[in-house]
């Protein structure tokens, strides 16, 4: 992975991943930069038919399909975009995987199994709040998934933290968010700091 910069932005449902990538893009572009915004499961047929199947789809069988879908994600649009020198940056990654199917029964070392060769991003962000203010947004949404219906704010809290020791002893350059105090526009201020570090 040579030439562009790679940014995951990851954590619970409800904790701001959409809102947080929208700005941070606008702020980089704002600052000339050459940004490339994408989403898992991807924008392709594969991806849309996960977001479609999330509620007939499980264990095992979502696993494998997320995970193809991430390879083929990589090959067919990230990769070529740092390779174009832009900075990429996606609303979930690989640690969605290691938290979702976690809640979907899978252990997370066979979940580790089907995305062991993904190309690491140069940065994963990890964002969180209070599980009641994540209870409160999901609360006012129309409609919930299947893992968010079989979940929780403070299981999903633990097993992202799992997943950041986790991919920490695997050499993961990750940061934790704590959001609770902070605006959006504070979040991605947060973001851009790390960022610049790790560009400098």
């Amino acid at each position: 992975m040579t030439g562009g910069l790679f940014v995951a932005v990851e954590g619970p449902n409800g904790v701001g991943k959409t809102t947080a990538v929208t700005r941070l893009a606008d702020r980089l572009r704002a600052s000339g930069r050459n940004i490339h915004v994408t989403t898992e499961p991807s924008d392709t047929p594969l991806g849309r038919l996960i977001r479609t199947s999330e509620g007939a789809l499980t264990g095992r069988a979502l696993a494998l399909a997320v995970a193809a879908d991430r390879y083929a994600h990589l090959d067919a649009e990230i990769l070529p975009a740092l390779a174009d020198g832009k900075i990429v940056i996606s609303d979930r990654y690989v640690q969605s995987s290691l938290v979702l199917q976690r809640l979907d029964g899978l252990p997370l070392r066979e979940i580790w199994r089907y995305n062991a060769h993904v190309s690491p991003a140069s940065l994963s962000f990890y964002l969180h709040h209070t599980p009641e203010v994540l209870w409160q947004r999901l609360e006012q949404r129309a409609r919930r998934s299947r893992l968010e219906r079989v979940g929780s704010p403070r299981r999903e809290l633990d097993l992202y933290e799992d997943a950041f020791g986790f991919l920490a002893a695997r050499g993961w350059r990750q940061a934790r968010i704590d959001c609770r105090d902070l605006t959006p526009d504070g979040v991605v201020a947060q973001l851009l700091q790390h960022l610049e570090q790790l560009e400098t």
